[in-house]
């Protein structure tokens, strides 16, 4: 394979954001047959022959408890909806499969899907007034309940809008709850709800019944029904692909190509406040302002370090402003941002980021994050971050990579290696070598002769939105740096 060809290939590719379907999202989309839409009638087929062996929805690899748990249960309500006699049997074995799911949330190492807190006890209300649960299942609530309140009572004027991240998950209002919903200030100029598919949906079906706009947004993103977990996210893939290629040498038509992205990322740069996911998100964030800083300041490009620290807290950075738990993935992108800022190892802004990282590892080598399922991305940032501030965090982090490696040269934290987390592990691994000089050749040549065999999607998705999802081409961009960087230490 020729590398330089795929990553110019790739970089050609960039656009609004690529990611495959998810079966939550769907879900959502399937209610609108109620309306007589036709892409609610092929949403309702999509899901049908989505559903997984043991009967549930959502990722068939790997087995995410709240994923699972969230993605089978839009789906129930929307079948239980608009189904037909056919999908009763299909309704039975869902049933079953959600038991399972719920059972084992406590199980999961990376926590919550984002704003599960805050959707499920929704739903599951949803489902019990439906016939299609009984009390049992809806217990979970009881835990879910302290914390949904929580987070309604700390939104500014006690209302969801376009202003705040909750307004991605709208859809928690229900069909009774829409008092909470500044319903005036929901929409995008695209028509999407926050550029939620499913929070679009909800709106098209409940707020503005019918709505032209929200309608016609689904349709311009749908392949064959289905829908992604976001569209756009025209600022993180950019961004996150530009970030794998800093670490590598690019020659010419690559640096050409890598142009209108830098100036796209520059252009839509909001001082004192840098960026969101998507270049109109009005909620900007720790993780793209820093991963975007770092980017454009590598390239060449100036925009203020003032936003990176606007996310500032007093013991850690913050990824949004009413967060409920902190990001460990943010705060390694920020100590990356200040070091290419060219801030020393003593500087309070780079200690106060070491010391929450080490703190963060709770008497492991590794780390977990809330944005990423597997510990391997996390851990991945982590090593490249204090290299240089911490190096003695680094040396423990690259030493649990080493030794979970597989014996087929693979890396994989769940039931199966995956190529998404092996080049996380070649990317880190090879970052690290060219300073220390100290991982063993053999782990790298075994790791990239497996990764050059697994190169191409589908992906595992790992990332956790609302359920786990996989955007497409940031994972691509980590596979074909991680091969380069591999080669280029072996040559």
């Amino acid at each position: 394979m020729d590398l330089e060809k795929e990553l110019c290939k790739l970089l050609r590719e960039i656009g609004d954001g690529r990611m495959m379907s998810t079966a939550y999202d769907t879900a959502w989309v399937a209610r609108l047959s109620e309306l007589d839409e036709p892409i609610g009638k092929r949403a309702l087929e999509w899901l049908r022959a989505h559903q997984l062996e043991d009967g549930s929805w959502g990722a068939s690899q790997p087995y995410y408890h709240h994923d699972r748990a969230i993605s089978t249960l839009a789906a129930i309500n929307a079948l239980a909806q608009q189904g037909e006699q056919q999908d009763r049997t299909r309704l039975a074995r869902a049933k079953e499969a959600l038991k399972k799911a719920l059972s084992g949330l406590d199980t999961d190492p990376a926590g919550e899907t984002i704003g599960f807190e805050m959707i499920v006890p929704t739903l599951l209300n949803e489902a019990r007034s439906l016939g299609t649960i009984n009390h049992q299942e809806t217990r979970v609530i009881e835990h879910l309940t302290p914390k949904r309140s929580a987070k309604l009572a700390a939104l500014p004027d006690g209302m969801i809008n376009r202003f705040v991240t909750l307004g991605f998950s709208a859809e928690m209002a229900g069909s009774d709850g829409m008092q909470i919903l500044d319903t005036q200030n929901l929409q995008e100029a695209d028509g999407s709800v926050s550029y939620s598919p499913s929070a679009t949906a909800y709106f098209a079906l409940y707020v503005h019944r019918c709505d032209p706009n929200a309608l016609e947004y689904l349709e311009n993103i749908a392949v064959d029904g289905s829908v992604p977990n976001v569209a756009p996210f025209d600022v993180f893939e950019p961004a996150w692909v530009l970030w794998n290629l800093k670490h590598i040498p690019l020659d010419d038509e690559m640096m050409a190509l890598c142009q209108p992205h830098l100036d796209f990322l520059e252009h839509n740069w909001t001082p004192g406040r840098g960026m969101g996911f998507a270049a109109h998100y009005l909620p900007k964030d720790g993780d793209c302002t820093s991963i975007t800083y770092d980017v454009l300041t590598h390239f060449g490009r100036s925009v203020d370090l003032d936003a990176v620290l606007h996310y500032e807290s007093p013991y850690y950075f913050r990824c949004f402003d009413l967060e409920s738990t902190p990001s460990i993935s943010t705060n390694t992108h920020v100590l990356s941002a200040l070091r290419e800022a060219g801030l020393e190892k003593g500087h309070p802004a780079v200690q106060k980021a070491l010391r929450f990282l080490r703190e963060a590892r709770t008497g492991h080598p590794f780390w977990f994050d809330k944005w990423h399922a597997s510990p391997y991305y996390t851990t991945g940032l982590a090593i490249n971050a204090c290299l240089g501030y911490a190096d003695d965090v680094a040396r423990e982090a690259v030493q649990w990579t080493i030794s979970t490696q597989n014996e087929d040269g693979s890396w994989g934290y769940y039931d199966m290696p995956t190529a998404e987390e092996t080049a996380y592990c070649l990317q880190a691994l090879t970052v690290w070598n060219q300073s220390k000089n100290n991982v063993p050749p053999d782990v790298l040549i075994n790791g990239a002769l497996w990764l050059r065999e697994h190169i191409d999607p589908p992906y595992p998705p790992l990332w956790i939105g609302k359920c786990l999802y996989s955007p497409v081409l940031v994972v691509r961009s980590t596979i074909l740096s991680a091969l380069t960087l591999v080669r280029q230490t072996m040559t």
